[in-house]
């Protein structure tokens, strides 16, 4: 199916960054920015912002790696590219999305929510406590942020909710998903947490029969949807 909607070029600090836009298929919808697994700006996430424009909402997903994607066959490159992952740019890139929804025609309300996955899932949460001011939810998939490179929890005002697979040795195992909801509800945080039974990291990703949950990923789209709805709307 081809895309609906378009790649778009917004500031970042000084510099210029880019972007898959898809706004809201009628009038103007709350705005989410949509964040790459560690392949890239692939066809999936394209596809996921396409599913929130047909949803009413406008989505943003900012091209963190500037052009360059890694097929889903290449795990060792897309490590390597997480790794190399230039975090100062990302963070410019990211808050300068935030802005560019919060001002587009397209988009209605006040403040955005950010949806990651994978590697995107820790980078949506650090997003979240380096834009208070704007990001109102954050919803992570099977992705948290390092114990040894936490963002500032404190600085932290957007609703948490978390989809994780029961299984996942790769960027959010269980002990860590437990860990990191306890530190949140200790904060006084608002987080809540669902693991999907039988799953493996990236059941959401239908671009992958070998991990995909048909089951996991309809109902975590769901709870996704209702979530943002009442968190922005």
């Amino acid at each position: 199916m081809p895309a609906m909607g378009q790649m778009v070029e917004f500031p970042s600090n000084g510099s210029t960054a880019g972007g898959y836009l898809a706004p809201a298929h009628e009038g103007a919808g709350l705005g989410v920015v949509v964040i790459q697994e560690w392949w890239g700006l692939v066809d999936h996430i394209v596809d996921v912002c396409d599913r929130f424009a047909a949803e009413g909402f406008t989505a943003l997903a900012p091209d963190l790696y500037h052009g360059k994607t890694v097929p889903n066959r290449e795990p060792d490159e897309a490590a390597k590219s997480m790794m190399t992952l230039d975090l100062p740019r990302a963070a410019r890139d990211m808050s300068g999305a935030v802005d560019f929804l919060q001002d587009h025609p397209a988009v209605r309300g006040h403040g955005v929510a950010v949806v990651g996955f994978c590697m995107g899932g820790g980078l949506a949460l650090w997003l979240a406590t380096l834009r208070p001011d704007a990001v109102k939810a954050v919803v992570p998939f099977y992705g948290i942020a390092p114990p040894d490179c936490e963002p500032d929890w404190s600085a932290l005002s957007a609703a948490v909710e978390g989809h994780f697979a029961e299984h996942d040795d790769g960027l959010a195992p269980p002990g860590a998903v437990v860990a990191f909801e306890e530190r949140l509800h200790d904060l006084g945080k608002e987080v809540r947490v669902f693991s999907y039974p039988g799953t493996a990291h990236a059941f959401f990703n239908d671009t992958r029969p070998e991990v995909y949950d048909d089951d996991a990923a309809r109902q975590a789209w769901v709870r996704t949807l209702e979530f943002l709805r009442a968190k922005l709307g």
